[in-house]
This record gives C-alpha cells, sequence and structure tokens, in this order.
C-alpha cells in the first residue's frame, strides 16, 4: 500500500532529529513543510522537491500528497517538534485513508522537552511533583480552555501556543504567586532565549522581550528544585531529603 511519511523534525537544532527522520529526508522525492515553524537548515538533509505548505488548505495539501504518492514518489510530510503534539496529523491521515493511502509516522523530539533540557531540569522530581499537564489556551481553534481547572493540581503545567496570552494565563492560574515560571523562546535554534520568573512577575518580563510566539511556557517548582527527594534508584537508606536553591529573579 501506497504511503505518505510523517516526521517529527524536533524542536529545531537539525542534529535533533531522529536517525530515522533524516534518512528518509534524505531519500524523499518530495518534503511537505511549514515554513514558518522549521529550521531552514532541516531541508539541506533533502535533495528532493520542497513544498511550503504555509496558505494551504486541507484539501489542497492532502490533494499534493495523494497525487505525488500516487505519480509513485516518495513523500515526507515533515512537522515541527513531534506530531503527536498539536500537530493536527489525524486529519490529514484520515483524507489519505480515504484515498487508499497509508502512512507511517516517525517520532520527533518535542520543544517541551528541548525546553526542559536548556533550563537543566526535569518534568516530574520526587518529592515535588509525579504529574506533568500539557495544555493550550483558547484560541481560533479551542473555544475554552481548562488551564484555571487543570493549575488546581499544582503539577507542572506545560502551555502551548500561548505565550501572546501570557499575561491573561497568569491571571487565570491558581499556583501561588511565587511559583517558578520559565518561558522559553525557539528552544534549541540559534537565537533560543529562557525569561525566568514567577506567575506574579513573568508577564511583564515576556511583553518587555517582545515574545509574543514560538515559545513554550512552564510552570511548577520543578523549576526551582528546592527540596526534592532523591529517586529510588539513588536513595540513601534513610530516604534523605536534598535541599538546593535555584534562584529565579
Amino acid at each position: 500500500m501506497k504511503k505518505v511519511y510523517f516526521v517529527g523534525a524536533g524542536p529545531g537544532d537539525p542534529k535533533l532529529i531522529t536517525v530515522k527522520g533524516k534518512e528518509l529526508l534524505e531519500s524523499a522525492d518530495i518534503v511537505i513543510y511549514t515554513g514558518s515553524l522549521i529550521n531552514p537548515e532541516m531541508l539541506k538533509y533533502t535533495k528532493g522537491e520542497k513544498i511550503d505548505s504555509y496558505g494551504l488548505s486541507l484539501e489542497e495539501l492532502v490533494d499534493i500528497m495523494s497525487k505525488k504518492v500516487i505519480d509513485g514518489k516518495k513523500v515526507v510530510r515533515l512537522h515541527s517538534g513531534d506530531p503527536s503534539l498539536y500537530g493536527a496529523i489525524v486529519e490529514q491521515i484520515d483524507a489519505l485513508s480515504k484515498n487508499g493511502i497509508d502512512v507511517e509516522i516517525i517520532p520527533g523530539v518535542s520543544s517541551l522537552f528541548a525546553s526542559t533540557a536548556t533550563l537543566k531540569t526535569q518534568l516530574t522530581l520526587s518529592g515535588i511533583t509525579q504529574s506533568l499537564i500539557v495544555t493550550r489556551p483558547e484560541g481560533k481553534t479551542l473555544e475554552s480552555d481548562s488551564i484555571k481547572e487543570l493549575s488546581k493540581h499544582n503539577a507542572t503545567m506545560a502551555i502551548f501556543l500561548g505565550v501572546h496570552k501570557i499575561r491573561e494565563i497568569m491571571e487565570k492560574v491558581e499556583y501561588p504567586k511565587d511559583t517558578p515560571v520559565a518561558v522559553v523562546y525557539h528552544a534549541s535554534w540559534n537565537d533560543e532565549q529562557i525569561i525566568c520568573g514567577t506567575v506574579s512577575n513573568i508577564a511583564d518580563k515576556v511583553e518587555s522581550a517582545k515574545i509574543n510566539k514560538f515559545a513554550i511556557i512552564l510552570i511548577g517548582d520543578v523549576l526551582q528544585r528546592k527540596s526534592f527527594r532523591r529517586s529510588h534508584l539513588y536513595a540513601l537508606r534513610n530516604n534523605q531529603f536534598f535541599d538546593r536553591k535555584f534562584y529565579i529573579e
């Protein structure tokens, strides 16, 4: 059965694409990508035809992919980060299926994990939280969100597609006002920026830096690591706590 390859490009750094993803780019006849989201350096891996999908409707996009595959071409649909997180791939898969075309999905490194790496911390940390909430604010494709309710769990929260609403989000969440917040712009790109603060002051800092897109918001005490418990893998027999200070201005 003919197929389209959905490849996660990773967060931006061309070296963070998976080996399989890179191999598919190198062997592709056609690479379809979104120019506003994909690092242009990533396209150097392919010698095939490159099509920027920006501005194309779903029907136009699926029509292009279907015709190329039926013509015997190897088609890669390149998505930023990991396709499973806000990648809008299911509607493409369903439409391709109606044309008798299968898909294969190659996962990628999400900007969420690239952001955590650059912050040198964990999203879950023993003694602080073992839960992670991934969400986004309301917008064009989401009539309402659950950020206020979700924040009551005091878990680490990762917010995609919301930095332009940073002030509204910070007014909505029910974390204590001194809870650490980090905003990472273009995680792993050459122009990466990190802004650290708290629920009470992060909006001022982000607005001052004029960052309103291509950034992820992380909220939670894992960013400060004031008091955490050793994991069982490394724990002392007395289950001793470590006290660590990581100051956020």
